[in-house]
């Protein structure tokens, strides 16, 4: 195993120990395990020859200066916070390997005609506060009006949580960067999927973080007698649901292009044995990393669903309430990852993100780009989130060339 390697599999082993119960890694934002982990990393950055410092959301952040002093900088990293009963390399991997990546540079005496900041943000997931990228919206500048007053479970706002912390809350705003100071930001995180298992390859290169609609939808039918009322008679409504649910399947593997569809929630009324389904509700999610695809797949299927309804004399209605869009990787930034993990794998492989990233709000102020490492079985959010050390090595070689090309304009 790399020393790098080691030294990352063993940082997040500590960053691990950092977690508000002892049996499942849980850390949320602005929370003391929070602060700890801030602490911890910012030691690293420090001996990987950075200047550090906390920024006014709670993000810690470290710099390398380059040739010049103040010259614009390449951003790394990802968050430190997790889910609840995480595993632990969601996050932290990126960030780590970033330091090391830092750290060859230091022990070389380097520097780059850019400097690199790596950015350690303190909210990804919204485990706490239910809103989503309160890090990487510091950053750029786009915390939504209202931020400050949300609670979390405990009915603790987050600016009330900001001065448990040791944060002033009318300081939001210092956190926003400038267009100018970052020329571009890429990030490396476990694939949360198993393409790269599945294709034998440790790295992968993302083509874009896929947009998603979430729907609510109902089939309206007749209840009925389940003994008396005939075959042919019926108005079946969980009949109609299960004929869409297969064409939603059908429709979406013929249409290709990295596009996913699920039905996760499905309510039949009245809900008895003995009762012909008369109304069924059932969620619909469908992801892509194109929205135009996105949103031609979404309008074949409600198509579908009206005609199924209609053949069957009953009535269907759909309701969006969840829409993001597609965030495509910068294409220079996918070359560059590429041509990197092709000289330390041999080959690339461009997939798709069908999870958010901190890159989804930093891709409205600056190029991004998106390294993915192998995580087994693709699972994460989870305590049998696993990489192996080999990856390791092999993501922080071709996440370090890929920074050095980059940083040496």
């Amino acid at each position: 195993m790399s020393p790098a390697a080691e030294r990352v599999m063993a940082r997040a082993d500590a960053l691990a120990a950092i977690s508000e119960s002892p049996d499942a890694l849980t850390r949320v934002y602005l929370s003391t395990q929070h602060l700890q982990a801030n602490q911890l990393v910012g030691q690293w950055m420090s001996q990987a020859g950075m200047t550090v410092w906390q920024d006014s959301v709670g993000n810690i952040c470290g710099r390398y200066e380059g040739e010049r002093e103040g010259a614009r900088a390449v951003l790394l990293g990802s968050h430190l916070d997790t889910v609840r009963n995480a595993g632990r390399y969601d996050g932290m991997l990126g960030v780590l390997t970033a330091i090391e990546v830092v750290d060859s540079l230091h022990q070389q005496g380097i520097r780059l005609a850019q400097a690199i900041e790596i950015v350690g943000f303190g909210d990804e997931e919204g485990t706490r506060f239910g809103i989503t990228l309160l890090g990487s919206r510091g950053l750029t500048g786009t915390w939504p009006q209202g931020w400050l007053e949300t609670c979390d479970a405990g009915g603790i706002s987050v600016a009330q949580a900001m001065v448990q912390a040791g944060l002033d809350p009318s300081r939001v705003a210092l956190a926003a960067r400038h267009q100018d100071d970052f020329s571009a930001c890429l990030e490396l995180h476990i694939e949360q999927g198993p393409c790269l298992e599945q294709e034998g390859l440790a790295l992968g290169v993302v083509e874009a973080i896929n947009g998603a609609r979430r729907l609510n939808c109902r089939f309206i039918g007749e209840a009925g007698h389940a003994g008396t009322v005939p075959m042919n008679h019926r108005k079946d409504a969980l009949a109609a649901a299960a004929e869409w649910m297969m064409q939603i399947e059908n429709a979406t593997l013929q249409h290709g292009g990295n596009l996913v569809a699920t039905v996760g929630e499905l309510r039949c009324f009245p809900g008895a044995v003995n009762v012909i389904p008369g109304e069924v509700a059932l969620s619909l999610d469908i992801r892509g990393p194109q929205d135009a695809p996105l949103d031609a797949l979404l309008g074949e299927l409600l198509l579908q669903a009206q005609s199924i309804a209609a053949r069957r004399g009953m009535h269907f209605a759909a309701e969006e309430f969840y829409r993001i869009a597609a965030t495509p990787c910068d294409t220079r930034l996918q070359r560059l990852l590429g041509e990197a993990v092709e000289s330390v794998q041999g080959c690339s492989l461009s997939l798709p993100s069908g999870a958010g990233h901190d890159t989804i709000a930093l891709a409205e102020r600056w190029p991004v780009g998106m390294l993915f490492v192998r995580c087994k079985g693709g699972i994460s959010h989870h305590p049998a989130e696993s990489v192996m050390a080999e990856d390791v090595a092999l993501a922080i070689e071709a996440f370090g060339l890929a920074v050095r090309k980059l940083g040496a304009n």
